[in-house]
């Protein structure tokens, strides 16, 4: 079991309800757990398939360098990238308007 953090923006009230059965929702969007991978590995297909057009970002902790790790779906600025075995992430520039 570890502690799971799961962050949406704009994702149907159908997956906001299934996080909701397996996580608590401490603010609007923000969900947290204490989770086993399994769960976990189950709860991100659930976001794979319900989330449609919105994003969401889910960090666990797990035995790494940094404590944690994460994944993201959908669009978003802030996207993962890998950095000599360490999980960061990037910016991309703001798109004009």
């Amino acid at each position: 079991m570890s502690l799971l953090v799961v962050i949406t923006e704009n994702v149907p009230p159908r997956l906001r309800g299934r996080l909701a059965i397996w996580l608590l929702e401490i603010r609007a969007g923000v969900y947290v757990g204490n989770t086993s991978r399994k769960t976990r590995e189950m709860i991100w297909e659930q976001v794979n398939v319900l989330a449609e057009e919105g994003n969401v970002a889910m960090a666990w902790a797990t035995n790494t360098e940094s404590g944690f790790d994460f994944q993201t779906y959908g669009k978003n600025r802030r996207e993962p990238v890998d950095w000599q075995g360490l999980r960061l992430v990037s910016f991309l520039p703001v798109e004009n308007q």
